[in-house]
C-alpha cells in the first residue's frame, strides 16, 4: 500500500512538470509588435539581449550609459532597435528616458521592462568601506532600479506586460561585503511585492539570479586596481589589523573566481527572453550550474553550516583569534 502511494506520488511529481513544461513552451503572439525597454545595454546580457530580442522580431529601446556603447549596439542590430542614453542615478535621466519610451509606445503600452543595469564595485570587507561606497552600487542596482520601474510602470500596466528584474544568487547568500549584495536582497524584496500587487492588473513580474559570469562586473582587473585603492585609504591601525597576507590572499581568492566564471552569456540572455516571450514565465529563473547546484540549494541550509561552507577558506586577518 505503501509502495503505490509514493509511486502514485512519483506519477502526480512527473505529470506536473510535464505539463508546466509544456505551458512554459506557448510563446507570446505578435512580438513584432511588442516593446521592451533594457536598461544597461553598453555591453553584458544588456547588450547580448537586445540583439536576442532584435533577432526575434521584437522592438527593442535600449538604453546605455553613454554614446559610444548606443552607437555600438545600433550598428551591431536591426533598425527595430532604437536608443537613448540613461543614467539610473539621475532622477531627470529616467524622466527623461520615460518620456522618450512613451512618445515611441504610444498607445500600445511598454510590454516589457529589463532592469539590467547594474554594477559590483566597491565590494570588500565591510569595514574597508564608507557610506558612499555602498550608496555608489546601491544607488544604481536598487533605488535605480525602482525609480525605473515606478517611471514605466504605467505603461507595462497598460500593455499588461511583464516585468524583469536582474537579480543574483547574492540576493539569496551574502558572500562579500558592501553594497552589491544588499542591493540584490532589495530587488528580490520589491520584485516580490510588485508580482502580488500587479497579478490582478495582468502584469508578470520575474527575477532573473545568475551565478558567476564573465561580465564588467566580474573582470579581475578591475577589482584588483578596486582592492588596492581602498588598502591604501585605510587606517594604518586597521590595515594592521588585516595584515599584506590578508590583502594577498584576499586578491587570489578574487583570481580563483575567475575560474568559476562562466563566458556563455546567453545562459543568462534565454532566461530574461523566455520571460518577455513565454505565455506562462517563471516568476525565479536560475542561470549557470554555480547558481543551480551549489548556491541556491545552499541558501536552503541551516545558517550555521552555510557560514561554515562559505568562510572555510577564507583568508584570515593578522588579528585573527
Amino acid at each position: 500500500m505503501r509502495r503505490n502511494m509514493w509511486l502514485y506520488l512519483a506519477c502526480l511529481i512527473g505529470l506536473y512538470h510535464l505539463f508546466r513544461r509544456y505551458q512554459e513552451r506557448q510563446v507570446v503572439s505578435n512580438l513584432e509588435d511588442k516593446y521592451v525597454f533594457i536598461t544597461g545595454c553598453d555591453s553584458g546580457f544588456g547588450k547580448l539581449l537586445a540583439k536576442q530580442l532584435d533577432l526575434r522580431g521584437l522592438r527593442v529601446l535600449a538604453a546605455c550609459l553613454s554614446e559610444k556603447g548606443a552607437e555600438q549596439l545600433r550598428h551591431e542590430t536591426s533598425d527595430r532597435v532604437e536608443t537613448v542614453i540613461l543614467d539610473v542615478t539621475k532622477t531627470e535621466s529616467i524622466t527623461a528616458a520615460a518620456q522618450w519610451v512613451k512618445e515611441h509606445v504610444g498607445n500600445k503600452g511598454l510590454w516589457g521592462l529589463v532592469n539590467n543595469a547594474g554594477v559590483s564595485l566597491p565590494s570588500a570587507p565591510n569595514e574597508w568601506l564608507n557610506i558612499e561606497d555602498f550608496l555608489k552600487v546601491l544607488n544604481v542596482n536598487l533605488i535605480g532600479l525602482i525609480e525605473v520601474t515606478l517611471s514605466l510602470l504605467p505603461l507595462v500596466r497598460k500593455a499588461r506586460g511583464r516585468i524583469v528584474s536582474m537579480s543574483s544568487v547574492m540576493g539569496r547568500l551574502s558572500v562579500f561585503g558592501g553594497g552589491y549584495c544588499i542591493s540584490k536582497y532589495g530587488v528580490e524584496a520589491f520584485s516580490d511585492s510588485l508580482r502580488r500587487e500587479l497579478y490582478h492588473f495582468g502584469v508578470k513580474v520575474a527575477m532573473v539570479e545568475p551565478g558567476f559570469f564573465k561580465t564588467n562586473i566580474t573582470n579581475e582587473k578591475i577589482f584588483s586596481q578596486s582592492y588596492h585603492k581602498l588598502w591604501d585609504r585605510l587606517d594604518p591601525e586597521v590595515r594592521q589589523c588585516y595584515g599584506q597576507k590578508f590583502l594577498d590572499a584576499f586578491l587570489q581568492s578574487t583570481h580563483d573566481i575567475q575560474n568559476f566564471c562562466q563566458p556563455d552569456l546567453s545562459l543568462v540572455t534565454n532566461c530574461l527572453e523566455h520571460a518577455l516571450t513565454s505565455r506562462h514565465p517563471r516568476t525565479r529563473y536560475s542561470a549557470g550550474w554555480d547558481a543551480t547546484l551549489f548556491f541556491i540549494p545552499l541558501s536552503y541550509l541551516p545558517t550555521r553550516l552555510v557560514d561554515y561552507i562559505i568562510s572555510w577558506n577564507y583568508p584570515k586577518p593578522a588579528c585573527a583569534l
